[in-house]
């Protein structure tokens, strides 16, 4: 059940990890699959319903998860 009227968020709960097994900190501390920060990764299964759900928010705020995106073309 979601609030969110996101078609993205409608298709996971709060309790779903965001990874999309795309994980990259490589320039800085947030994963470019997920959008997650490192600490929240390594932290996800010990957070509240209620700290994921602020995670989830934040993250499909921003364009994550990034899932079955088109990769760019040449030309």
């Amino acid at each position: 059940m979601s609030t969110s009227s996101s078609p993205a968020a409608d298709s996971f709960t709060a309790s779903d990890s965001p990874c999309v097994a795309v994980c990259s900190t490589l320039f800085d501390d947030t994963c470019r699959g997920c959008g997650r920060t490192a600490m929240e990764v390594a932290n996800w299964v010990f957070l509240e319903e209620e700290e994921k759900k602020v995670v989830w928010d934040r993250i499909l705020s921003e364009g994550y998860p990034r899932r079955n995106q088109p990769r760019p073309t040449c030309g």
